[in-house]
């Protein structure tokens, strides 16, 4: 699903999508690169290692700058009462379950002892959370959002990022989704809305400089 030329032009002729650019100290941080959601047989996962190269790429380059990193998942207790009506809507999620191997970060992205994991329960890795906290105790001023899936998490977390006051980095290449059509076209509205929608050679490019 490409957007055409017509309708990128109505939304800058009224003034949307302009770029926010970087800050002066941005933090990474990678949604739901879980075991169940980068699996494909899982009833939540897709094939995602694209997204797991470029996140990976990312990451390393956080590292190298020593600059904040984060990674969220979602869990539940055996109850699912902490999954209120989220489980009834997808009754995929009672996979999730808190200390089971689905709910770890994926292994080629296995956080290091410093980095933390924010345990969360819905979409936005803000709800619910201390992230916002932590951020400003670190002085960030600038989120790259890398993960999935662009349509939910992702663009959950784009929304709060704004809303909360920072700069909005998602790297294409780095988030993915279930289908092309949700990925594509919330990428599309992140970027007239919440935040730059760029590749992730940008984003590397930015540390650098």
């Amino acid at each position: 699903m490409e957007w055409t030329d017509d309708v990128a032009e109505f939304y800058a002729e009224r003034e949307f999508a302009e770029s926010v650019g970087f800050g002066d100290r941005p933090a990474l941080v990678v949604i739901d690169l879980i075991e169940a959601f980068t699996d494909p047989d899982s009833n939540l996962g897709a094939d995602v290692d694209d997204v797991v190269e470029q996140t990976a790429r990312l990451l390393a380059a956080f590292r190298e700058h020593d600059l904040p990193r984060y990674f969220t998942t979602v869990a539940y207790e055996a109850s699912y009462g902490d999954a209120g009506r989220f489980v009834e809507k997808v009754p995929a999620l009672r996979e999730l379950r808190l200390g089971t191997d689905r709910v770890t970060v994926d292994d080629r992205l296995a956080p290091e002892a410093e980095e933390r994991v924010v345990l969360k329960k819905y979409a936005s890795a803000f709800f619910g959370t201390d992230l916002s906290t932590e951020l400003t105790t670190n002085g960030v001023d600038t989120l790259v959002l890398a993960g999935v899936t662009t349509s939910g998490c992702v663009r959950a977390t784009a929304v709060d990022s704004l809303q909360h006051g920072y700069r909005t980095v998602v790297p294409r290449d780095a988030v993915g989704d279930r289908a092309e059509a949700p990925h594509r076209a919330n990428l599309f509205d992140i970027d007239a809305k919440y935040g730059d929608v760029v590749d992730t050679d940008i984003v590397l490019e930015a540390l650098r400089a």
